[in-house]
């Protein structure tokens, strides 16, 4: 399998609003940029919209070294979240409906198809990354504002 980095950050002005996201894949030293937006949308539904395109660019099943500096993200990966959501037909508990149903659900078909290892890292702390993937996020949202 090859091994790809990908690193991805959402943003959104208001919550809701205007928001974008952006996404660097890299592998063997060659790095392409995503990025795309929405006119009203969350930054969480922008922080899973980078991971789900960023994997859905693959073009074959890889091993995959994520970093996002969205909790939401990493820790429903990580901890199991998103797959105990999914098996309670999107619940988070008998009450509460789990958010961005149809988001988790393409990441987690993704997460099936590639190997993922989810890493957090801090946003706005000087991760080169992160701040680029940060100024193409803002840049789409900009493009709606």
């Amino acid at each position: 399998m090859k091994k790809v980095e990908i690193f991805t950050d959402g943003a959104c002005s208001g919550n809701p609003g205007p928001g974008g996201w952006g996404a660097i894949l890299r592998y063997n030293g060659v790095e392409k940029e995503l990025s795309g937006g929405e006119a009203n949308t969350t930054n969480n539904r922008m922080e899973l919209s980078a991971v789900i395109n960023a994997l859905e660019a693959l073009k074959e099943p890889c091993e995959v070294a994520l970093y996002s500096d969205s909790q939401y993200v990493c820790n429903a990966l990580n901890l199991g979240w998103a797959k105990k959501w999914r098996a309670n037909n999107w619940m988070r508990n008998k009450k509460e409906p789990a958010l961005n149903p149809e988001l988790w659900e393409r990441l987690l078909k993704l997460c099936e198809r590639h190997v993922v290892e989810v890493n957090w890292v801090k946003g706005h702390a000087g991760h080169p990354e992160n701040e680029r993937c940060d100024r193409l996020a803002v840049a789409e949202a900009q493009k709606y504002a």
